[in-house]
């Protein structure tokens, strides 16, 4: 799955944005599969907006963001749906937990959308283990600090197949070691399935042998 991003720009930020510069913002990109993508992007120059293009729910941009050669806006919604169940997933900066629902169905939800699920439920405890939470997957969501809603929604991102796994700071409220250990799952599983990432986050990082760095 190729990603390719032809001046892009988001209306609400387009006259700030214009006027520094930026390795993505109205620039011709292509994501090169596989590859493990760094976007280092200050607070207010559109983090969160570019990774909401990059799975298409927001649309306020010029510019294209290409799937597979074509634009998103040339899909149907059977398709996008199609490309969000097999080819991309997705770590939300806001998580997007259901709060009535235990961290386990959480996951589930992900695991299951195909109608052969991608990975057995025994998958679920073998991830919560290596991330210190299978003491909380029974709790519901609503029980959980914003660390361990972290931990549970990279999982949940990681049970679905995919070939890109876009994060928008997914190790904000994670300690170091937690950390450590959250990065080194994501890299066993893109590499096991010849996945790339597209990380967007605040600062530098030494989490990932990164195969690329950009600036927003």
């Amino acid at each position: 799955m190729q990603i390719q991003l032809n001046h892009l720009m988001p209306i609400p930020l387009q006259d700030k944005l214009r006027q520094r510069s930026s390795d993505i913002w109205n620039q011709d990109v292509t994501f090169k599969p596989g590859s493990f993508v760094k976007i280092k992007a200050p607070s207010g120059t559109g983090k969160t907006t570019l990774i909401h293009y990059l799975y298409h729910i927001r649309y306020d941009y010029t510019g294209k963001v290409q799937v597979n050669g074509q634009p998103w806006q040339a899909y149907s919604k059977n398709e996008i749906a199609l490309i969000r169940q097999q080819e991309l997933s997705i770590v939300f900066q806001d998580l997007r937990l259901f709060e009535q629902l235990s961290a386990r169905e959480n996951i589930s939800l992900k695991r299951v959308m195909q109608p052969k699920a991608f990975y057995p439920p025994e998958k679920i405890d073998e991830m919560a283990a290596r991330l210190n939470v299978t003491h909380i997957l029974e709790q519901s969501g609503r029980t959980l600090s914003y660390g361990e809603r972290q931990r549970i929604a990279i999982i949940r991102a990681l049970v679905q197949p995919f070939q890109w796994l876009l994060m928008d700071e997914p190790f904000s409220h994670l300690d170091e070691e937690n950390t450590q250990r959250a990065a080194a799952l994501i890299a066993d599983e893109c590499k096991a399935r010849n996945a790339g990432f597209i990380l967007t986050d605040l600062d530098n990082d030494q989490h990932f042998n990164y195969d690329v760095h950009y600036h927003l």
